[in-house]
């Protein structure tokens, strides 16, 4: 396929009401949305970087700075015949993976369309439906009972706890004590050091699922002193960058799950990768989300029709987020599952007028 243009947008989706977790909280759902035109056909992507590097370091303007002056000159008017050869190209540069994994899931959008099959057919998936969960932001216990109970009653499959120093133990003794057979996780976003291992050790009383990147964002060894004291399941997020990160930290017994999320890791491609190595370790896998939008939530749900994603993930209805989304289809999920949208690629579609009345910045690159 030949990459002929793209387009580059500043989206701020405000959110329906504030979301807080360890380190931040955030009001609007503020990312790049990169359209790209290959031999006729769009194809769609957004960025799950943030304005300050508070996840991992990879920022918004950082990255389309990287691709206005670095990736995309060095890409458009050239054909390429996958979406591997198009990662090939990129390996010349180090990092910048959320930026590259814009550029490579825009390009299995079209090449899926250009072969008229959806993504998780290309992709290798399995599933009709995925199984799909919550996330409950930091906030006071009778909201999260609230909302705890909400979840559950819609049939979602798990419920994530958002957790920090001090917002911890009690909170989560509150939720099982009220629902007892309730599949629960915790994520702390890092918020946590080893001088904490008692707290940590505490949650082993309340049979979670699993306890969320505990540690340092750029941490393995660390976790790994850790998950010697738990019987819970460590799961690693913003640790895991490709699949030699997650051969490295299963391999030493940093963690027992894995979250994937296609942009941190680079794209469909690599995260198509971090799944085999955690599938040929014997460890589940699940999505997570960043608040996408409805283009990275289609691309998230595709990914999740892989065999190995055995846990539910973080798509959940986007209609818990956003008033409206920037797409004209409603991906929503029914008593826990999320169906994969119909249709070519990923199966969405802009709602354009929408799109025009969210988009703060918007620029088109051409070949030179």
């Amino acid at each position: 396929m030949k990459l002929e243009q793209v387009e580059l947008r500043v989206v701020s989706l405000p959110l329906l009401h504030p979301f807080e977790f360890s380190n931040a909280t955030i009001t609007d759902k503020i990312f790049p949305l990169l359209t790209l035109r290959a031999s006729g056909i769009e194809g769609y992507a957004e960025g799950v970087m943030d304005a300050a590097p508070e996840y991992r370091e990879e920022t918004i303007v950082g990255a389309l700075g990287f691709l206005r002056d670095t990736l995309l000159p060095q890409v458009l008017g050239r054909e390429f015949a996958n979406p591997q050869a198009l990662l090939d190209e990129m390996r010349i540069w180090r990092g910048h993976r959320m930026a590259k994994a814009m550029l490579e899931m825009a390009f299995w959008d079209c090449w899926a369309k250009s072969l008229e099959l959806p993504l998780w057919v290309l992709l290798g998936g399995n599933k009709q439906a995925v199984e799909v969960g919550v996330s409950l932001g930091i906030g006071n216990f009778e909201q999260t009972l609230k909302d705890t109970q909400s979840a559950l009653e819609q049939g979602y499959k798990r419920v994530k706890l958002k957790i920090k120093p001090n917002h911890d133990l009690e909170l989560v003794k509150t939720v099982r004590q009220a629902f007892p057979q309730a599949h629960l996780t915790v994520d702390a976003n890092s918020a946590y050091g080893l001088s904490d291992l008692e707290t940590l050790r505490q949650l082993d009383q309340y049979h979670l699922d699993y306890l969320e990147q505990p540690l340092a964002f750029d941490d393995l060894l660390d976790h790994q002193k850790v998950q010697q004291h738990l019987r819970t399941p460590i799961c690693l997020d913003e640790s895991i960058l490709s699949p030699e990160d997650t051969r490295k930290a299963l391999e030493i017994g940093a963690a027992r799950v894995i979250n994937i999320k296609v942009g941190r890791v680079g794209g469909h491609l690599e995260a198509r990768r971090v799944h085999d190595v955690a599938a040929a370790f014997g460890a589940p896998v699940w999505c997570g989300g960043m608040h996408e939008s409805g283009i990275g939530r289609a691309h998230n749900i595709h990914l999740s029709t892989l065999p190995n994603f055995t846990k539910p993930g973080d798509t959940s209805s986007a209609s818990r987020y956003f008033k409206k989304d920037i797409i004209q289809q409603q991906l929503e999920a029914k008593d826990g599952l999320m169906p994969v949208p119909q249709g070519n690629g990923i199966g969405v579609t802009l709602d354009q007028q929408q799109l025009k009345a969210v988009s703060t910045g918007l620029e088109i690159i051409k070949p030179k």
